[in-house]
């Protein structure tokens, strides 16, 4: 990539500020092994951010990695991802570049653009996120949200529990501009700060200067109510680990989906499932609005066996016998797990077999099965028939519906195992035993223990 030398840079003559608070903070938001990816725009606080990290990384076991996004929102956009990469490279650190698949022009699309590629970059890494996000971000979030009246959850801001690391939200951008005169730290002007167009901007140039002329305190007030915020989402994230169970799993697509055990929510009132919906949502990535919440938990209280609803997003919630499932509206894609041969013990995706010497009683998660040929576990498929007995004589019936009584639905139920010999279904682990597994006398036999690894009770 070209460094392009004709930049709108700016530089600030040095001065004796100290550097070690800045420094301090970048480096305990170091992870202490792994990686770090260093989210650098080209501004005056991302430049801060990778200049320190620069002086302290090699305290830390860890390897740092910079992600620059080129929005495609002007020339601009390129020269800043080309200076911050040639920047980076100078500091002896790794660089990603990411460029925006199609032009945007709205605020809320560039940050979900930049947010997507950060997270690509911290996956195929496995590195942890670091954000240059300042006190004045917080005071501008909390203000903004205030304004769109958002509840407890939206106005904790930047100061909510987060695996992004934020070293700098409790120091203002005028003392990262102090560090950055101390250092010689060379950074560029991003044009689109000063059209008034976009939200923060007008928050930032005009109605924060005045209300800090009408009301010298706002920004430390907005600033205690992110923080109580973030203290009151903490106690519902404690109280939701500790008095609801649940599970969060990935679905067929590889994408996260969540159950909730029914009779833990019914048990609340709909100011409570107001509360608790959103935080369990948050914990596949969804941010419920008031609508979706309104809807959610009028949904727990009133919503029948096999009812769904949907949220923007493209995510639907819908009820089992036992349980509220959240996941993502789309088909799901079937999920093909290869043949494997039954053993013990093992473990087949979340599902565990061991030989037991009890005999199997009417336990579903145990079966007497004939040991006489292989075993073999699968993912159950369409059109799966097990061998049941019904009124004195043996008929077959769909697996899915054993599935549905069951009350297994969701993405669990794409992935559920059935055990065969032969090519002969002869037991749905945790649902039904075959009829024939063990019919004709004299055949040798074994018993298997399955459980299922995350299953609440």
């Amino acid at each position: 990539m070209r460094f392009h030398k004709k930049l709108p840079l700016r530089r600030l003559k040095k001065d004796r500020v100290a550097t070690s608070d800045v420094q301090a903070r970048v480096s305990r938001a170091l992870p202490k092994r792994g990686n770090a990816v260093l989210a650098v725009s080209g501004g005056i606080d991302s430049m801060t951010l990778l200049d320190a990290a620069a002086a302290v990384r090699k305290e830390k076991e860890c390897a740092v990695v910079v992600a620059t996004f080129d929005h495609a929102s002007g020339p601009h956009s390129e020269r800043a991802a080309s200076f911050v990469a040639n920047a980076a490279l100078e500091y002896g650190i790794a660089v990603v570049v990411g460029h925006a698949g199609e032009i945007t022009r709205s605020e809320s699309a560039w940050r979900a653009a930049r947010w997507e590629f950060l997270r690509s970059v911290a996956a195929a890494t496995n590195g942890r996120i670091i954000t240059a996000h300042t006190r004045d971000d917080q005071v501008e979030t909390v203000l903004m949200r205030a304004m769109r009246g958002a509840g407890a959850r939206g106005l904790a801001g930047l100061s909510a529990e987060s695996d992004v690391r934020r070293p700098f939200v409790d120091v203002s951008r005028d003392e990262l501009e102090q560090y950055a005169m101390s250092s010689g730290v060379v950074w560029l002007e991003d044009p689109t700060n000063r059209q008034r167009q976009h939200l923060r901007n007008r928050v930032r140039r005009d109605l924060l200067p005045s209300l800090l002329r009408a009301r010298p305190t706002i920004d430390s007030e907005l600033i205690e109510i992110g923080q109580r915020a973030a203290a009151w989402r903490d106690e519902i994230a404690t109280f939701v680990d500790t008095h609801l169970r649940f599970d969060v799993a990935m679905d067929s697509r590889g994408g996260k989906a969540l159950d909730v055990l029914a009779a833990d929510l019914c048990a609340h009132s709909d100011d409570a499932l107001g509360i608790l919906w959103p935080e369990l949502a948050s914990r596949i990535g969804i941010t419920l609005d008031h609508r979706g919440t309104r809807r959610a938990a009028n949904f727990t209280r009133s919503g029948r066996v096999g009812g769904r609803i949907q949220f923007s997003g493209g995510w639907e919630l819908t009820r089992s016998k036992t349980r509220f499932e959240l996941r993502s509206m789309s088909k799901a894609e079937e999920w093909h797990e290869g043949v494997q041969l039954l053993q013990s013990p093992m473990v087949w995706d979340r599902w565990a077999f061991t030989f037991i010497d009890l005999d199997a009683a009417a336990d579903p998660w145990r079966a007497t099965l004939p040991c006489d040929g292989a075993l073999w576990v699968r993912a159950w498929q369409p059109g799966d028939r097990l061998m049941i007995r019904q009124g004195g004589r043996l008929i077959t019936r769909k697996v899915k519906y054993f599935l549905s009584d069951a009350g297994i639905s969701g993405h669990i139920r794409q992935r559920w195992p059935v055990v065969l010999a032969g090519n002969e279904i002869v037991w749905i682990p945790g649902v039904r035993r075959s009829a024939a597994a063990t019919a004709r006398s004299g055949r040798p036999v074994v018993t298997y223990a399955c459980d299922y690894l995350d299953r609440r009770s």
